[in-house]
């Protein structure tokens, strides 16, 4: 019985190479496009916070930008397109904008505005909610209290629709986690506001009471 010869690969080698290779490339490039995305929208975050909208603009303009080369670098890579960092991306370009939206009152943007799927949209908004707990604590020292009081609904409002959203977690991106971290920050919002609403009349009836016991005329 003679000896089978040994099976030529190299076609299969030089095969799986190009596809990979040529995928590699993609995923590579799509991840540090990602990268930027998540810096460029955390900087927004910041200038919004500063009082910088026209930093927060273009920043949120730049992001956008990058999701879309991302996007463009990934066509015909399906299983990279929906890997864990695009996702990350994606959620936090989200979350520069709305929070922009929220903070300053203007029309929530939409998944399909963004060129966001669904799941990083929705995290992305439940993270907004520690954005605008961080505004909600600027307008407090400013002693805004109207619009504090506002910022704390809007908070409460967003909960209330995903904790709404009951669905399960692998189509959802972990949402429920995302939902309990929000309950949590809005419980200690509304604590830090009423404590801030209880001193400020304690400091006015004393105000009152020493201008009582003022000398008269």
């Amino acid at each position: 019985m003679s000896i089978p010869d040994q099976p030529d690969l190299t076609p299969l080698e030089a095969a799986a190479r190009a596809e990979l290779d040529d995928k590699f490339t993609a995923r590579e490039r799509a991840l540090s496009l990602s990268r930027k995305v998540i810096r460029s929208s955390a900087n927004s975050i910041r200038a919004l916070h500063r009082g910088d909208e026209s930093e927060a603009e273009r920043l949120m303009e730049e992001a956008a930008a990058l999701v879309g080369e991302a996007a463009g670098m990934l066509t015909g890579h399906g299983d990279i397109r929906y890997a864990g960092f695009v996702d990350d991306a994606a959620k936090e370009y989200a979350e520069a904008r709305l929070t922009y939206a929220l903070a300053l009152g203007r029309p929530i943007p939409l998944p399909g505005d963004l060129g966001v799927a669904i799941a990083p949209y929705l995290n992305g908004l439940g993270e907004a909610v520690g954005e605008l707990r961080r505004r909600m604590l600027d307008l407090l020292r400013a002693e805004k209290m109207e619009e504090a009081e506002s910022t704390l609904e809007a908070m409460e409002v967003i909960h209330g629709l995903l904790a709404g959203l009951d669905y399960p977690d692998g189509m959802t991106g972990g949402l429920r986690r995302t939902t309990d971290v929000a309950r949590a920050l809005i419980e200690r919002s509304r604590a830090d506001l009423t404590a801030t609403i209880v001193q400020e009349r304690l400091r006015r009836d004393l105000a009152e009471r020493l201008g009582d016991f003022s000398p008269r005329g």
